[in-house]
């Protein structure tokens, strides 16, 4: 009997210190989630407002400052500001010294960040819940309410979580264990350093980090000295996700995170030494453990800005040295606009995708246009190239079909989605167009080239006509498809009508031409036959378009009332 109890005894602290961890784990993976909320809310609503902000800010190396530190107060990640830069760098709108610049003022506004939610604010908690729970279920078609609730209840989440984490962390500071384990970081400042930048790396977030750590220095887990060595791996780790989100980039866009590599080990190595110094001087300002940590981390990155702000063209010269332009030859197959970064901002990613779109309709364009050559000239070689071009069209339809695939439904707002049918719809339809010209009327000219036929001048000029006109219907269709107009899409809609009624026409004039027997009407009857069809039946799948914006031009007509 007294056995068992001391057994009991014995295994009680332990049980008590794993539900403590379990406890711990789940407080931080829900303020993770909680960022995470509030990050994608704000690039859904605002995402292509916040690109232009930075974008208007890059004139000089203060309001590109500024620009990244305002895009990061909203997204209160310098993770997800740095992937947004990541797509203008990429595009060479923005100099190398610019986006350092941007990424400085992120990461300044991270530390206000921090300052601002390591205060006890859990009595917001429950009120940005509800608010923002009841603006989610009121607006469940969607839109920008949606996102901005989606907002309201990520920024409840944090504070709960930060709540949890300080609640639950206070029983620890009785633990026999705990000590042990914390041992061999206080004793060296280097491992401690590791750690941190481990552990950030792995949270994908240094402000969630900088508030684990300094809840837990407000629980009495860990002294000041350790935590300011954790803030420093904190400042370090956070980086490794553009890193690595970067490492099959462009050069341009690799240099931003190893330029911002680079100024923090710069900065840690020159205050490391005076870390004793630094210590006793934020204890003046503050006695608050946690308030010195997340002071420090102010103090570290307005230090870092001290440093290099006057110095980001010499240092931007440097990173564009230790990161060269590589020799590289643009290939046709590789997409230009389908930018991985924008995938969180779904305004953005449709924009990239529909401007990917209209890149293939113009490969589709020049292959239409080359195919009357084709048949006027016997031209086997040029026949051989319009098929090479089929290959790059293939491959973009690809591409932007697996690039649609990774937008969410649920993240689409009722215009959003619309764009999305919208987009693979025509992509779709161009793909089976570049299909007709190599597998059907390269065939027929390939045939033609063989046998050294010729068409009646008659029956060729029918043709040229009907090429002319589905040639102009493609270039109308881009428009539409860029403009939405649904004037302009009735338009194109009686143009089809038009080549149908030109296309009864050419048959009816062929078949005169039989019955007069013109030899090469004779020789060539079956060929011209399907090569009217087989323009129309491009112009038909051109077309299309037209339906889907007047179809949603009077869906939103009715919507409005009118």
């Amino acid at each position: 009997m007294d056995r068992s109890l001391i057994t009991a005894q014995n295994l009680e602290p332990a049980i008590t210190i794993s539900a403590i961890l379990l406890h711990l784990t789940g407080a931080v993976c829900l303020l993770l989630w909680g960022t995470r909320m509030v990050r994608t809310g704000f690039s859904r609503a605002y995402g292509a407002r916040l690109q232009k902000t930075i974008a208007a800010g890059t004139s000089n190396r203060f309001t590109a400052l500024l620009a990244g530190a305002g895009v990061t107060a909203i997204l209160q990640s310098s993770t997800a500001t740095a992937l947004i830069l990541n797509s203008f760098v990429s595009k060479q709108m923005i100099g190398t010294a610019a986006a350092l610049a941007v990424i400085i003022g992120a990461d300044i506004s991270t530390t206000l960040i921090a300052q601002v939610l390591s205060h006890d604010l859990s009595l917001l908690s429950p009120a940005l819940l509800s608010v923002g729970i009841i603006l989610h279920m009121s607006n469940e078609h969607g839109g920008r309410k949606r996102h901005l609730a989606r907002v309201l209840i990520g920024l409840g989440l944090m504070l709960l979580a930060l709540g949890l984490i300080r609640a639950t962390a206070t029983p620890l500071q009785n633990s026999e264990v705990l000590p042990l384990i914390l041992a061999p970081l206080n004793n060296e400042p280097i491992l401690a350093i590791l750690v941190a930048t481990i552990m950030s790396w792995l949270l994908h977030s240094s402000l969630a980090s900088v508030l684990l750590f300094a809840s837990f220095a407000a629980a009495g887990l860990i002294p000041v000295q350790l935590g300011l060595y954790l803030i420093l791996g904190a400042n370090i780790g956070s980086i490794f996700v553009p890193y690595m989100a970067s490492y099959k980039s462009a050069p341009a866009v690799r240099r931003i995170p190893t330029g911002n590599l680079l100024m923090r080990f710069v900065t840690i190595i020159i205050v490391f030494p005076f870390m004793g110094l630094i210590a006793s001087q934020l204890q003046q300002i503050s006695a608050d453990p946690a308030r010195m940590l997340v002071n420090f981390h102010t103090v570290f990155n307005i230090t870092l800005a001290l440093i290099f702000i006057p110095l980001l063209n010499p240092f931007a010269a440097l990173c564009e040295k230790l990161v060269p332009d590589a020799d590289k030859k643009d290939d046709p197959k590789e997409p230009q606009y389908l930018d991985e970064n924008a995938l969180s901002t779904p305004v953005i990613a449709l924009a990239g995708a529909a401007r990917e779109t209209l890149r293939m309709a113009e490969i589709v364009e020049k292959m239409l246009a080359k195919t009357i050559k084709v048949f006027e000239t016997n031209d086997e070689k040029l026949a051989k190239a319009i098929r090479k071009q089929e290959e790059i069209v293939d491959h973009l339809y690809t591409r932007i079909k697996l690039y649609m695939t990774r937008l969410t439904q649920e993240a689409l707002d009722p215009k959003e989605a619309d764009r999305y049918v919208q987009i693979l719809t025509f992509s779709t339809n161009l793909e089976h167009v570049g299909d007709i010209i190599d597998k059907n009327l390269m065939d027929s000219a390939l045939k033609k080239a063989t046998k050294q036929e010729k068409f009646s001048k008659k029956g060729f000029e029918e043709i040229k006509a009907v090429h002319a006109q589905v040639l102009k219907n493609i270039r109308t269709a881009q428009t539409i498809f860029l403009s939405e107009d649904p004037k302009l899409a009735r338009e194109l809609i009686k143009e089809k009508k038009s080549l149908r009624e030109a296309e009864i026409e050419s048959s009816v004039l062929h078949f005169e031409r039989l019955r007069s027997g013109t030899p090469e009407t004779l020789a060539t009857s079956s060929l011209h036959l399907d090569v009217i069809r087989d323009y129309r039946r491009i112009n038909s799948y051109i077309t299309s378009v037209a339906y889907a914006i007047i179809e949603n031009a009077r869906q939103h007509s009715h919507e409005r009332g009118e």
